[in-house]
């Protein structure tokens, strides 16, 4: 039986952590190739104990500073030369942290914009080289529904995902004309064991399952979806 994605190869930033370990293996039921940078050894551990042995052989996984463009240029360019091409990214590297502006010193600020923003440039521009040449290509960027409109309490968190919303938009204008869409999904807050960690005492009963995500993010990584582009997709 065909599978959405058979012989399409995939890069997922942030495919070690909980949301994107679901993006990595639904795109792998799909059928793609799933390349995945990663930067913390116990989540790559868990990561491949969870993955079906008879899938092993179409995961891969690299170190690589995801923020850094030179490593991700790198990254992109050995995939590109194994594999042939590269057919989807999914920018899920990210992070949070609270405080207003008063209470948000520099290195937090450069840390929210770092995880959150600059890691979807750094992606976004190794691979879609390899897109324009092909003149194919689908990018999902995980931005956030939290920060629409902007909210106060998390002003670096706020800053950096709605950066990463216009960075989608206005990347989508660009890379329309060379058959490459370009989307976010803007989860609610998720059902993680991080988020319930944090959070205990919370009513989760409208928390997003990180299969929903998923879910959207394969839809949106067909080919099928060849029209659908610049669209800020709320879950």
């Amino acid at each position: 039986m065909t599978r959405p994605l058979d012989g399409r190869v995939a890069v997922v930033t942030g495919g070690t952590g909980a949301l994107g370990q679901a993006v990595t293996l639904r795109l792998l039921a799909d059928g793609a190739v799933v390349a995945v940078p990663y930067a913390v050894e116990a989540e790559r551990a868990r990561l491949h104990e969870r993955v079906a042995a008879t899938d092993r052989s179409r995961l891969l996984l690299e170190p690589v500073d995801v923020t850094d463009l030179d490593s991700m240029t790198a990254f992109a360019r050995s995939l590109s030369g194994a594999r042939g091409t590269i057919d989807v990214l999914v920018a899920g590297v990210g992070g949070f942290a609270g405080g207003s502006l008063l209470e948000t010193d520099r290195e937090t600020w450069n840390r929210m914009l770092d995880l959150n923003l600059n890691s979807a440039f750094s992606a976004a521009k190794a691979v879609l080289p390899h897109m324009v040449r092909a003149r194919y290509g689908r990018i999902v960027v995980i931005a956030s529904r939290a920060v629409v409109p902007p909210a106060a309490g998390f002003i670096a968190y706020t800053v950096a995902k709605a950066g990463a919303i216009a960075f989608t938009q206005a990347l989508a204008q660009e890379a329309g004309e060379h058959g490459v869409t370009v989307n976010a999904v803007l989860p609610s807050t998720l059902d993680t064991p991080a988020n319930r960690a944090a959070m205990p005492d919370s009513d989760r009963k409208g928390w997003v399952p990180v299969a929903a995500v998923a879910d959207a993010i394969a839809t949106l990584a067909r080919p099928e979806s060849r029209y659908i582009t610049g669209t800020l997709l709320a879950i």
